[in-house]
């Protein structure tokens, strides 16, 4: 175990770097709109790879448009990499994705300059791809593409909000989509990811940072409910088959078994659509979505098979038909325990008191996970928001963060 530095950050330029790279795709005042392989996405990622090369380190670009920025270790070996993703919301804020890629080449370049070369590689990675704006079915193509998760079919079937395919996008910036299989890595010693919290526990808590222990499942379930429409006035409540009301009882219920749970199980019913949608009908159909989370793989089976029970339940009450399918099926990924101490003596290091949490949002870490271990830091949001304009991080809380980064890459790459 290495006694680990306390390192210091330039602060003046984090602010610097943040506020340049926000310019690139800059829109609703603080906001940033910035789409996987278009024109703002190639301009972000040369400036990227130019601060990069001005730090000293070896870019390159992989098949599906990830950046690579790499100091070689003198003793040879797998690479630790830290980074996030460039791609935005639309729009979204300057933080999300962009300070874990701006964290991790800072963090490089601070400990190159004091400690020299690192005997172990280390690299700053730029995502091309999480959010999944621009190419709904594509979210985490960047990490998917590092750990061979996408298939040969994959390009030409990810269809954009455009119509474009990914495949057509990726050959309109140089890229062939029949190579997407080489951006596979194997060499690959561990993955940190800096990123902002995107929620009000460290607000709440008066922190700074997090070390994160694990990262959420998500399961996304469309249900219908089917039963018969009928007129608003004239038809008994009592002989009614209203899938209305099964949708009502059944949000209430499944948000409600989540209430009584308490953190960090989640779960969300945002989607709803009726037919026919009238002021006076009863509808013949309703259609709506589950979003149901939980960090814990045993608890999140069960949160999925309570709801289940309650939708045969009500559905069988109502007399109404009912269906359901899987939309998004992300398990629960939790992180590295080696990483996990790793961040916490690196706090405790730098002097900077965190706590332990598990993220409710994906990450491309869920993704590296298949192929190395992982952990991430979270830095304190604004008000908790995140996928908006308004979302922000002070600088102090940032530098924060980056030190506990440097601190961790410090042990695992110099030391």
């Amino acid at each position: 175990m290495t006694n680990l530095p306390c390192i210091e950050i330039d602060a003046a330029r984090v602010e610097e770097m943040i506020t340049t790279m926000a310019e690139i795709g800059a829109h609703s005042g603080t906001g940033v709109w910035r789409t996987t392989y278009s024109p703002e996405w190639i301009e972000a990622n040369a400036l990227f790879s130019r601060w990069a090369t001005e730090a000293g380190l070896a870019t390159r670009q992989d098949a599906v448009g990830n950046v690579w920025a790499r100091l070689d270790g003198t003793e040879g070996g797998k690479a630790v990499v830290s980074g996030s993703h460039i791609d935005t919301q639309c729009p979204g804020g300057r933080y999300d994705g962009t300070l874990g890629i701006l964290a991790a080449l800072i963090a490089v370049d601070t400990l190159h300059k004091r400690f020299g070369p690192p005997k172990r590689p280390v690299e700053a990675l730029s995502l091309c791809e999480e959010e999944g704006s621009r190419f709904p079915s594509a979210q985490f193509w960047g990490s998917r593409g590092i750990v061979g998760a996408i298939g040969p079919e994959d390009p030409d079937r990810v269809i954009g909000k455009d119509g474009v395919s990914i495949a057509d996008a990726m050959r309109e910036v140089g890229l062939d989509p029949a190579r997407a299989h080489e951006a596979q890595r194997d060499d690959i010693a561990g993955f940190l990811e800096l990123h902002i919290e995107q929620g009000p526990i460290l607000e709440d808590a008066d922190l700074s940072v997090a070390v994160v222990d694990a990262i959420t499942g998500i399961r996304h379930t469309e249900i219908v409910l089917e039963g018969e429409a009928n007129h608003a006035g004239a038809f008994p409540m009592d002989l009614r088959k209203d899938p209305m009301m099964g949708c009502a009882e059944v949000i209430t219920r499944v948000v409600g078994h989540a209430e009584t749970l308490g953190r960090p199980a989640v779960t969300t019913v945002g989607r709803l659509t009726v037919d026919p949608n009238g002021a006076a009908i009863v509808p013949q159909k309703v259609t709506f979505t589950i979003d149901a989370r939980h960090p814990n793989p045993e608890e999140g089976a069960k949160l999925h098979a309570h709801h289940d029970a309650v939708l045969r339940e009500i559905a069988g009450k109502r007399q109404l038909k009912f269906s359901q399918q899987i939309m998004l099926d992300h398990p629960a990924c939790p992180s590295d325990p080696d990483l996990v101490d790793l961040l916490h003596r690196s706090a405790r290091a730098q002097g900077i008191e965190v706590i332990q949490m598990a993220s409710g949002a994906g990450h491309d870490s869920q993704q590296m996970a298949r192929i190395c271990p992982m952990a991430m830091i979270f830095v304190r949001s604004a008000g908790g928001r995140s996928h908006t304009p308004e979302e922000f991080s002070t600088i102090p809380d940032i530098c924060d963060g980056i030190k506990v980064l440097a601190g961790a890459l410090y042990e695992a790459c110099w030391a």
